[in-house]
């Protein structure tokens, strides 16, 4: 394929177990974004990690498939997203992710001025982690005047009201919101259509789920290429009509707008 310059607004990059079985003396069973290995018929966890993309016309497309070996870190990241750079994605307005160990620094070496937004939703849910469970609904409620506030300002007001309210019950979810609070509050400096597209890793937790689905039917697997060929088909099967691609498109359209005002231009200029 040749090289294509493409403007893109990276999604997501995140994780979907694979398992592997060689020969008898590796297997894997059930898991996620770990990995244990014996030189026995005891599980060995395999992550795979997948890049989706939203380009400068709107279109959704995985830039990148691989198989991983658990570890996560920033040279593991650089080498990716350099890749992926080299094959024609020269910027990239914003990058969504999940928290993932590295990819931060990765991003700003290869993209400085991709602006990385940590997944709201995935922050949420880690914070419920830490919480009693008939605690829920009242920390829900005073957490989402920070995610939805107008400005930082606000959230950080915000935040310091449910840190007054929580904070010696639940000290580790107001460190966790601290320790994230520099890739939380991007989005919070754009118009609300940029913000519901952007909050969110959905784009690629869809695809993982998928993956996951494809992977559990056929059980295990002799080798990493025949594992990778499954999760490939699984990708390949997402939209086989074309219908999927269209919503996703139109969907898209005010929102790329938006992304072409605040990033001055930067889309239309890939478009020409």
């Amino acid at each position: 394929m040749g090289q294509q310059h493409r403007t893109a607004c990276l999604l997501g990059c995140g994780q979907a177990v694979q398992p592997l079985h060689r020969a008898g003396e590796h297997r894997v069973t059930g898991g996620h974004r770990r990995q244990r290995e014996e030189h026995t018929d005891r599980p060995r966890l395999r992550g795979q990690t997948a890049a989706s993309t939203a380009s400068a016309e709107g279109r959704r497309e995985i830039l990148g498939l691989r198989a991983g070996d658990g570890g996560e870190g920033a040279k593991y990241w650089l080498h990716i997203l350099t890749e992926i750079k080299n094959r024609g994605v020269n910027d990239v307005l914003m990058l969504v992710c999940d928290g993932l160990k590295g990819l931060p620094e990765a991003v700003e070496t290869v993209w400085p001025r991709t602006v990385v937004q940590t997944c709201v939703v995935h922050l949420l849910r880690n914070s419920f982690r830490y919480a009693a469970r008939q605690d829920w609904d009242k920390i829900a409620k005073l957490l989402k005047p920070i995610y939805t506030a107008p400005t930082e300002e606000a959230a950080l007001e915000r935040f310091a009201e449910f840190a007054d309210a929580w904070g010696r019950k639940y000290p580790a979810i107001v460190k966790l919101w601290e320790n994230a609070w520099e890739e939380f509050t991007p989005f919070l400096r754009f118009d609300t259509e940029i913000r519901r597209i952007v909050c969110t890793t959905n784009a690629i937790e869809s695809v993982n789920a998928r993956i996951r689905r494809a992977v559990k039917a056929r059980g295990h697997f002799p080798n990493e290429q025949a594992a990778l060929k499954c999760v490939y088909v699984a990708i390949m099967s997402l939209d086989p009509t074309g219908k999927g691609q269209a919503r996703w498109t139109m969907r898209w359209e005010t929102a790329l707008n938006a992304f072409d005002i605040t990033f001055d231009g930067r889309l239309s200029a890939a478009r020409q």
